[in-house]
């Protein structure tokens, strides 16, 4: 056996009621190098993350750990080995402080028996400098970006002493500053004997990080070794068991006349009391895509928001029109009402819920449409979420399957459909790929030109440079809540997008 391998396993099966999620895997991840693990939404990806960390230890085969067969009963045993798993969505408690959540469970204590504050808060110090946050680790959590509970999680991390740290999707909420960190703090910990495993579904970042590639489908590997031995259309093609000849794919659409105008539209952070939308007039055509791009803060999501009548009234100024007709938006039922569908930027937290179906979460927001004298319909209920399962490929086993178990893209799919059954003039797209696979994003390109195909306005915000400009008519550009550019798209060039993306106020310091 290579002496350089720190974990290991051999033919490992782990099986769910009717579905084989991981199918006869052996791999090895080598000491102090970075190993990409990459696959499309349900090819067993995290179930072997998961058995690696102690979740799963009912499972057929072995895994071996720095040369002895392990079997993990539960994560703390996973943990006290020296296998860390930092989940997509962060495990930390938000009102704990930062130092509290770094030694939870691991508390250091005095000779009385109690906690030593004074050792934990000095420690936390110390090891918060090796990831390179300068905070007060007596601060709580719930006040940190999502960008600095993920540094919290990774010193954490480092508390435990972990050998092997996972890392899934650690940059999918996280700004391109504080992802250049992240990747040197990686680098580091590689440096210093560390291996990590780093799940992703940006392939950039993968080849820009890792040392070694190992591609899954469908449970089981079907690729592996070392990064520079692969292409991006390799990996494309190993994912998904197949060629993606066109990954953008956008249709000529013929563009008609003004849907949707919004002018001098204005947010206020009631917190902060200022603008978070500064001003912003846009608009859009049927069978058009409006494309949206800005940075983390430009405020995209607060102008779609807005235009859902997501926020208090008394938080807004501005007009909306549509079909020419000026419309009064004062809450969410009122945009369904005027024909607007929302897909929001967090589809757990905003755009489903998670522990209902497939078939309710689709029916919900049109159930008036299926209600006669105040009862449902159960059978046109039925029907129209069939009919919406088959047109959007959506995977699931029946339309009464819990959308919680969907994988990432099919659950994008799901909050399309609920919008495409009342069919909309208008949709609102707020990062619609946003942690699904290259394949789901693909089928997701395609929904969104026959959207705009068949004359429905759609405004697309992304902050993927290359999506934007694949898809889009036009795009706006947004910096510090204010509409800064807009180009036609073939005036558009990534160059031009982000100077007008970057802050005004953001400065360069001489190297």
């Amino acid at each position: 056996m290579n002496d350089n391998v720190i974990l290991r396993t051999e033919n490992v099966t782990k099986t769910f009621p009717g579905v084989v999620a991981v199918d006869d895997v052996s791999l090895s991840i080598e000491k102090g190098i970075v190993t990409a693990v990459i696959g499309e939404n349900g090819a067993g990806k995290s179930t072997l993350m998961k058995i690696f960390s102690g979740v799963y230890s009912d499972y057929v085969g072995k895994i071996f750990f720095n040369g002895k067969e392990m079997r993990f009963r539960n994560p703390r045993e996973a943990i006290d080995a020296g296998i860390f798993l930092i989940p997509q969505e962060l495990d930390l408690v938000p009102n704990l402080t930062i130092a509290e959540n770094m030694w939870l469970g691991r508390e250091p204590l005095n000779l009385w028996g109690f906690m030593d504050y004074k050792y934990l808060f000095n420690k936390s110090k110390e090891i918060l400098k090796k990831v390179r946050l300068s905070v007060d680790p007596k601060k709580k959590v719930e006040e940190l970006s999502t960008g600095q509970q993920q540094l919290v999680a990774i010193a954490k991390s480092l508390v435990s002493k972990a050998k092997v740290i996972i890392m899934d999707e650690p940059t999918s909420a996280i700004s391109e500053k504080e992802i250049e960190n992240l990747f040197e703090i990686i680098r580091n910990l590689r440096d210093q004997g560390t291996s990590i495993i780093y799940i992703s579904h940006k392939l950039d970042e993968v080849f820009s990080i890792s040392q070694k590639i190992i591609v899954m489908r469908d449970g089981k590997v079907v690729a592996s070794g070392d990064t520079n031995q692969f292409t991006y259309d390799d990996i494309v093609k190993y994912m998904v068991g197949r060629s993606i000849d066109k990954f953008y794919i956008r249709e000529k659409s013929k563009i008609g006349e003004e849907i949707l105008r919004v002018e001098n539209l204005s947010v206020i952070n009631q917190s902060k009391n200022k603008k978070i939308v500064d001003n912003i007039s846009l608009n859009v055509h049927k069978g058009e895509i409006l494309g949206i791009y800005g940075l983390i803060g430009a405020g995209r999501s607060e102008v779609m928001e807005a235009i859902f009548g997501f926020h208090q009234q008394s938080l807004i100024d501005g007009k909306i029109y549509i079909d020419g007709q000026l419309t009064k938006i004062r809450k969410t039922i009122d945009a369904i009402r005027a024909g607007i569908g929302y897909v929001p930027e967090d589809r757990k937290l905003s755009g489903l819920i998670l522990k209902m179906s497939v078939l309710h979460n689709i029916s919900l927001p049109g159930l008036k449409y299926v209600s006669k004298f105040g009862f449902v319909n159960r059978t046109a209920e039925k029907d129209t979420a069939r009919e919406y399962v088959i047109k959007l490929n959506i995977k699931t086993p029946s339309i009464n399957q819990i959308v919680e178990n969907l994988s990432g893209g099919n659950q994008q799919k799901v909050v399309l459909a609920k919008w495409l059954s009342l069919k909309p003039k208008v949709i609102l797209l707020d990062e619609p790929t946003r942690g699904i696979d290259v394949n789901a994003k693909a089928e997701i390109y395609s929904l969104i030109s026959d959207l705009a195909k068949a004359g429905v306005g759609v405004i697309l915000v992304s902050s993927e440079l290359p999506e934007v400009l694949a898809m889009s008519d036009r795009i706006v550009v947004m910096s510090e809540g204010k509409k800064t550019a807009e180009f036609m798209k073939q005036e558009a060039t990534e160059e031009k997008l982000l100077k007008a993306a970057i802050p005004k106020s953001f400065k360069i310091g001489k190297v």
